[in-house]
């Protein structure tokens, strides 16, 4: 009977799934953003989510104010996932909250939360692995794999990501404003 529970239960998931990535092709930030909320995505004041962003189990997904997620982004919810306010999410990056662990006989997975702090950037294609936080003010060059936490207004990039400088302004205030009404 377990077992058949969790069935169902998945194969629920797996079509809320699919109705949010078909949502994700909706020119509307409005809409999206209704529909987004409406399945449990938290999501802040003046933030928005680009068209085609994929998700896992959305329930476990917040989302601070003035935050842009960018194009393509596929967003895990497995564990939680938690942005900051004011983070800018270039196209195609994703972030993943699980994994199999290859040491397992059965290859079982793993899951941790990812936390994205204040006034973070993350460039395009970048990839967050499961229980990495990066730190207010931190910057993700593009095309990275976070496979650790980066520490406050440090710059990181390659694979595996590492520290390749540090952003000079330690007080960011700034807003990121209107999302580009198509995408």
């Amino acid at each position: 009977m377990d077992k058949a529970l969790r069935r169902i239960k998945t194969v629920f998931w797996e079509l809320v799934a699919f109705k949010l990535n078909l949502t994700g092709k909706i020119p509307s930030h409005y809409v999206r953003r209704f529909v987004y909320r409406f399945w449990g995505v938290r999501i802040g004041s003046g933030s928005t989510i680009h068209t085609g962003a994929v998700f896992y189990y959305p329930r476990n997904i917040k989302i601070g104010e003035d935050t842009i997620i960018g194009e393509q982004a596929v967003l895990d919810g497995r564990d939680k996932l938690i942005f900051g306010n004011h983070v800018d999410v270039a196209t195609g990056v994703m972030f993943y909250n699980g994994e199999h662990d290859i040491n397992d006989e059965k290859f079982g997975a793993v899951y941790a939360p990812v936390v994205i702090e204040d006034y973070v950037f993350i460039g395009p294609r970048a990839i967050i692995l499961p229980g990495v936080t990066v730190h207010k003010g931190a910057v993700v060059a593009a095309g990275a794999v976070v496979t650790k936490d980066v520490e406050e207004f440090k710059i990181v990039g390659g694979v595996p990501a590492r520290e390749i400088g540090e952003r000079k302004n330690k007080s960011p205030n700034y807003k990121l404003g209107r999302a580009a009404w198509f995408r």
